[in-house]
């Protein structure tokens, strides 16, 4: 079977070497657990913290979106780490502009703020593979999330690009992060411990010397696979104050004298393209919170603002119903602060009910104005081009008797054109498999079918193709999988062979 293959990436990656910082002498400051709470200094510290990524807000808005958390009575910024931002390639670094998180840890700082870093290299977060870079699916069988020696070794060498750029910044050398996460809700993808441990070491190595953690569900299940011995443990969840109390009860019995946390507790939550924007009810969210201050219990709000995810940067996921879901550009997630940075009525009601627990002395300050809506000039596009006339100003092309993956091809993101001339005269069903994940099917430039991977769309029902014609597939990546057993394997573009009338075309 022949076929011209075109990849197509719409996007420019700008690469620049990465830059340690230097490791600024030891600190007389710390922060670490005491018993049932988290100690600060070595005095009791509530966290109220919450969730903004760095990648997903412009830096030219990340002051003012700290100064945003200081206003609402945040004490600490929580942020995940994106692996296959930073490394895009295969030794190719970039901790620059949006990507220099070195710069946003330390504005974190400036803005009064303590960080709870969480690099790991698994980190779901709504974003394309769950923060794997793509070209890890190049090489045949690996297993990321496992001991897979070649994964393991991959993942390494970006922990310690992170620790180069990070772990001078921990509270142990005078920097603000208080917290490291292992991992990321391992519980809810395997109970391999060594796995785990593994992690924690190869952190270690990188030269984090913060207190290390682990975030799991509120389910002894969840709790146990992400464990290791003396690991302080935090939980992930949401829902009503009285869920509150049964999930902390059951913490209590789990973990008897440990520090209390909910690691996320979902302000919100995220979309997919084709549903309705979610929503959370205010008034519940402001009770729920209400309910841990009352206690001392730390928290982080998931998401403080959301943000967008630029680019590629989109994730998917799936459920027992669809067998996947595309998540979109916005990652607004409903939070405290909306997608353009605005102050919601859920901003003001979460710093009402912070303002009421506050410490002696604390004051918050004032809400700084909310950044206003640009007024663009219309304007008129006098130019346009065809795909299929700009083809080999796309990309060159490449013959292969398979069809090959877009990892194969060497690219992670875009669209990339399978093309087959047809020989002889041919008909009945087309088949292409589970195409990733969108896919258009043109007779010599005439499109002629649309077919959806969520809508578990695959076949055309028929379709007559003449010798000389062409026959086009245009697939195009939405978003790789981050979630669940299914991230192992999501190559993208044609994953099989192609019929016609039950034959492979040839």
């Amino acid at each position: 079977m022949n076929y011209i293959l075109l990849a197509i990436l719409l996007a420019l990656i700008p690469l620049t070497p990465a830059r340690a910082l230097p490791l600024a002498a030891p600190s007389t400051r710390s922060f670490g657990v005491q018993g049932d709470h988290f100690a600060l200094d070595g005095k009791p510290f509530v966290i109220r913290a919450g969730e903004l990524h760095y990648a997903r807000v412009p830096h030219e808005h990340w002051r003012a979106r700290l100064r945003m958390a200081r206003a609402m009575g945040l004490n600490a910024i929580t942020t995940y780490v994106f692996w296959n931002l930073h490394e895009p390639q295969p030794g190719h670094w970039d901790f620059s502009g949006d990507l220099d998180i070195a710069a946003f840890v330390r504005m974190a700082q400036e803005e009064g703020l303590y960080v709870i870093l969480r690099p790991g290299p698994y980190v779901c977060a709504e974003v394309d593979f769950g923060g794997f870079p793509g070209w890890l699916l190049k090489t045949p069988g690996l297993r990321v999330r496992s001991l897979d020696p070649r994964y393991m070794q991959a993942a390494g060498e970006y922990l310690k690009q992170i620790g180069a750029q990070l772990a001078p910044l921990t509270i142990a050398h005078g920097g603000p992060i208080i917290l490291v996460q292992i991992e990321n809700e391992y519980g809810s993808f395997g109970n391999d411990h060594d796995y785990v441990a593994a992690v924690r070491q190869q952190l270690i190595e990188a030269g984090f010397d913060a207190q290390f953690y682990h975030a799991d569900g509120a389910e002894r299940r969840l709790q146990d696979g992400g464990a290791l011995p003396g690991l302080p443990a935090v939980m992930n969840f949401n829902g009503t104050p009285k869920d509150a109390a049964s999930a902390f009860a059951f913490f209590a019995k789990y973990h008897p004298g440990a520090p209390r946390m909910v690691g996320e507790y979902w302000a919100g939550w995220f979309d997919h393209w084709g549903e309705r924007h979610h929503t959370s009810d205010v008034d519940n969210d402001a009770a729920f919170v209400d309910w841990l201050l009352t206690r001392d219990i730390s928290f982080n709000l998931y998401m403080f603002e959301g943000g967008t995810s630029f680019g590629y940067l989109a994730g998917a996921n799936y459920d027992s119903k669809t067998p996947y879901q595309a998540d979109t550009t916005s990652y607004d997630y409903d939070a405290p602060l909306d997608e353009a940075g605005r102050v919601t009525p859920k901003f003001h009601a979460l710093r009402a009910v912070i303002a009421k627990h506050l410490l002696p002395g604390e004051t918050l300050p004032e809400i700084p104005p909310s950044p206003q809506t640009l007024a663009i000039p219309r304007f008129e596009l006098t130019q346009s081009v065809r795909m299929r006339d700009a083809l080999t100003a796309l990309g060159k092309p490449i013959e292969s008797e398979y069809p090959l993956s877009m990892e194969d091809l060497g690219q992670d993101f875009g669209y990339v054109l399978y093309r087959h001339r047809v020989v002889a005269d041919t008909s009945g069903m087309l088949d292409i498999g589970e195409a990733r994940d969108y896919a258009i099917a043109l007779v010599d430039g005439t499109v002629r079918a649309t077919l959806y991977r969520g809508a578990n769309e695959h076949a055309v029902s028929s379709l007559a193709l003449r010798g000389g014609q062409t026959l086009d597939l245009l697939i195009e990546n939405m978003g790789r999988i981050g979630f669940g057993a299914k991230l192992v394997d999501e190559r993208k573009g044609l994953t099989q062979g192609v019929t016609l009338g039950g034959q492979e075309l040839a």
